[in-house]
């Protein structure tokens, strides 16, 4: 592996509000970003962070990733519902309808998340950030696979999981069809561990391609020691150099 998972970063019109409402709701530190952006801890064995980058493209469509939190009972389910509201979230229909035992939200800026129910056996031991649920083919689970170090924990019936070998956050694409592209969504932020030319043509082996700086959506697109690529399903992410 040449490459680890720095950051899944909310692109964001006002990162600093947002990583608040984040930071609130998980008991989340914040931390310094060598890349000047807004970055919390995430407590989590995965080893990531939750990043915060400006973006002023609008969001056009329901998320392809959100993340499903974990409860430990009924009790802890709802005090984090009603946490995630104090704090601004909105409840939010997804078409899961009036049985459903998760609770649909969205934080400030529409970011779609779940607040599972206890006793979910995939998510046992991941810890409060559970999963990372995205939209997405078989073939794009076992590039990210291949792209990060992690293994399979799930392939089966077009549906893929992955999880760090130390534990944490586990990662699942849905299989298809593919919902539209949102515009402003979640999106991975990877650290070239030597090389950035030679992780660049790395990836690009396993199915990324490039993105040109004027296609990327960021505002002044990317910066000194990044390239920005998209996976076999074409979510853009950044490559960045190690500082």
């Amino acid at each position: 592996m040449s490459s680890r998972l720095f950051a899944i970063s909310f692109d964001a019109h006002q990162p600093e509000v947002l990583a608040r409402f984040w930071s609130g709701l998980l008991g989340a530190e914040r931390t310094d970003d060598p890349y000047g952006g807004v970055s919390l801890l995430s407590g989590n064995d995965a080893g990531y962070r939750l990043g915060f980058r400006p973006t002023r493209a609008p969001k056009t469509a329901q998320n392809r990733a959100h993340f499903d939190l974990t409860s430990s009972s009924p009790e802890d389910q709802r005090r984090t519902v009603a946490v995630a509201l104090d704090l601004g979230a909105r409840r939010a229909d997804v078409g899961q309808g009036p049985d459903a035992s998760h609770v649909v939200l969205a934080d400030p800026e529409g970011n779609e998340f779940c607040v599972l129910e206890p006793g979910n056996g995939f998510l046992a031991g991941c810890g409060l950030l559970g999963a990372l649920a995205c939209d997405g083919t078989r073939a794009v689970g076992r590039f990210w696979s291949r792209a990060l170090g992690w293994p399979l924990v799930w392939d089966q019936d077009e549906e893929t999981a992955i999880q760090s070998p130390d534990g944490g956050t586990k990662i699942t694409w849905g299989g298809p069809p593919l919902m539209p592209d949102a515009g402003k969504d979640l999106r991975f932020d990877l650290m070239a561990d030597d090389d950035l030319k030679a992780e660049v043509e790395r990836l690009l082996s396993l199915g990324a391609e490039r993105v040109a700086a004027d296609e990327s959506g960021e505002s002044g697109g990317p910066g000194e020691g990044e390239v920005v690529l998209a996976d076999p399903d074409g979510n853009e992410f950044r490559l960045l150099a190690r500082r």
